[in-house]
């Protein structure tokens, strides 16, 4: 049978059916769109799927409609000039994990409309000047994971429009001081894994309107003064993974007004209080995996605004009476992984507000100090780990949540501080050398040592000088002086209640004999107590000694007075040993106009 020239063949409807469906699409659609062989195309998003597929250049008949084009994980080595003239309307080109060394100048002139540009993953060694040019409404920008070395002057002058620059994991070991100059509304950058040896202050100084910045993986060991000039819209500040770095000077964060900073895994023995303390807005502070072991009293009060703080995975083991004072807006804290046996309810301006409070994986002793959060962990959000106990042996492992409401006298209980051995103490010593008190203390909680001087000054394990108290409560002074003399006073405190312990202790000039059996001393302190008033004797010895210093100085006096007057009498020439005086006597009873009398006169003899 003939066809007519209308007709067609069954077998040969069914070959063109599909082709039919397409025109028929096309017609309807009034669109060309037409998809590469190798590519995986959707008209409804103007989307091209080209990545996996082996490629060595961009294919052609790439629809010039579309608006996202995925070329990664292919071959591609070279991006030459005009390689995506034909795709003016696209809005995302990604070219990761591609073999591209070389990009010509001009490669991207004609994407006008580029919002997104990643290049993630290939092996560029340097961003030449120009490179980027043509792109005036591109964003965001990946060129991490590439094996650039340098950023030059004006690598990026063109992108004035980028909001956010990934340039991590790089091989970079120098950042020009003028190579972000034109990144006028830059908000995000990101530079980790890279051979920084120090914070390119001048090259981050042009990015003035940049609100997040994050530095990851560096070994950089000391953040120096005014590491972050001209940066007064930075919000957020993360530094992670520095394992040098132990050391914040006190004005590195001087110009910052930051919310949130974020300083991890690093190798910080204390909180930087200095470098942090003129933060008035920040809100979030995470010092987490740090080898730090004291939150001091009183030190963060400045930081008013305060909200969270994370320090997990440390070496945490006291958080100070007050700690967080002050701080009114105080919701969440974060202390988990650490050597915390307690957390007392003293440390917050108020437990109001605490929301979340994080204490797992620490070996908790559930004594008193602790009460407070067993009545309340009903409220406390514990973050989904619950808190156990470490000791005593009678709780051993149990969590917070599986106590009953009603406390068993057994649990949660404190024995109040004492001193054992309350003998007093007197230690003489000769000036010069070293004098030693003892003090040890016994209770539950295991109680602190500090002593008070007799100069009303408190000596704990924290000071430092010539006195210095050891764990065990013993008191060592150095290099005695005179003025150390005196009565000193032991306490021994824990949250139950307190105990005291007197010691004397003289300090003898070496060169006065005196001694040790018939010399005492009294002296006054702030603790009233009928031990302070002692005896004070001397012997026969001594008395004849002080006696003999006094007497012999005056007697050499006295003869170089003799001797002075014997020589200046010499001088005067002869002298007279007999004077005639002649006087007027006086007559009470006389009248005036009486006429006088002759003068009278005696003789006296000099000796």
């Amino acid at each position: 049978m003939v066809a007519g020239p209308f007709l067609v063949s069954p077998s040969s409807w069914a070959c063109w059916h599909p082709v039919f469906l397409l025109a028929l699409e096309a017609l309807l659609t009034g669109s060309s769109w037409s998809c590469p062989s190798r590519c995986h195309c959707s008209s409804q998003d103007k989307s091209v799927f080209c990545n996996r597929r082996r490629l060595t250049t961009v294919p052609g008949r790439i629809p010039p409609e579309s608006e996202l084009l995925d070329l990664s994980k292919n071959r591609i080595r070279t991006l030459h000039r005009g390689m995506f003239s034909r795709l003016q309307p696209l809005k995302e080109l990604d070219l990761s994990e591609n073999l591209i060394s070389n990009i010509e100048a001009g490669a991207f002139n004609s994407l006008q409309q580029l919002m997104t540009l990643r290049l993630k993953s290939n092996q560029l060694k340097i961003v030449p000047p120009g490179v980027f040019t043509g792109l005036p409404n591109l964003t965001v920008l990946d060129i991490s994971e590439n094996k650039i070395v340098i950023f030059l002057d004006h690598s990026f002058q063109d992108l004035f429009n980028l909001r956010e620059l990934e340039a991590g994991d790089n091989h970079l070991v120098f950042i020009s001081p003028h190579a972000f100059g034109g990144l006028l509304r830059l908000q995000q950058l990101t530079l980790e894994k890279c051979n920084l040896t120090g914070v390119p202050t001048l090259a981050l100084s042009q990015l003035h309107q940049l609100v997040e910045l994050r530095f990851k993986v560096l070994n950089i060991s000391v953040l120096h003064n005014y590491s972050f000039r001209r940066l007064h819209h930075l919000d957020v500040l993360e530094i992670d993974r520095w394992p040098f770095l132990a050391r914040l000077e006190p004005h590195s964060l001087f110009g910052l007004n930051l919310s949130s900073l974020s300083i991890t895994k690093c190798n910080l023995s204390a909180i930087p209080y200095e470098a942090v303390r003129h933060l008035a807005y920040l809100q979030y502070l995470d010092l987490s995996y740090n080898p730090i072991s004291v939150i001091q009293e009183k030190k963060l009060s400045d930081l008013l605004r305060l909200q969270e703080f994370h320090l997990s995975g440390g070496r945490l083991a006291t958080i100070a009476t007050n700690a967080f004072q002050g701080l009114n807006y105080f919701r969440l804290l974060n202390v988990s992984g650490n050597a915390l046996r307690t957390l007392e309810e003293g440390v917050f301006h108020s437990v109001g507000n605490l929301e979340i409070l994080r204490l797992d994986r620490n070996p908790l002793a559930c004594d008193c100090r602790l009460l407070w959060i067993i009545r309340r962990r009903r409220r406390l959000n514990f973050g989904g780990q619950q808190p156990a106990c470490a000791s005593p042996t009678t709780v051993e492992g149990k969590v917070f949540k599986d106590f009953s409401d009603v406390i068993l006298p057994s649990h949660f209980t404190c024995r109040k501080a004492k001193i054992p051995d309350k003998t007093p103490q007197q230690v003489s010593v000769e000036e010069g050398s070293k004098a030693t008190l003892s003090c040890k203390g016994e209770g539950d909680p295991h109680p602190t040592i500090y002593w008070v001087s007799p100069h009303s000054i408190r000596l704990d394990s924290s000071h430092k000088g010539r006195m210095r108290v050891f764990s065990d409560g013993t008191l060592e002074i150095d290099h005695t002086l005179a003025q150390d003399s005196g009565a000193y006073h032991c306490v021994a405190s824990n949250v139950a209640g307190n105990d005291t312990l007197m010691a004397h202790l003289q300090v003898s000039d070496p060169s006065v004999p005196f001694s040790n059996d018939s010399f005492l001393f009294s002296n006054s302190s702030n603790f009233n107590s009928s031990e302070d008033v002692q005896p004070f004797h001397l012997d026969a010895g001594t008395l004849v000694g002080v006696l003999a210093m006094g007497i012999l100085p005056f007697l050499s006096s006295v003869a170089i007075c003799f001797v002075f007057i014997f020589f200046w009498s010499k001088s005067k020439g002869k002298v007279k040993h007999h004077a005639t005086f002649e006087f007027v006597p006086h007559y009470p009873h006389a009248s005036w106009n009486k006429p006088h009398s002759s003068s009278s006169k005696f003789a006296m003899k000099l000796m």
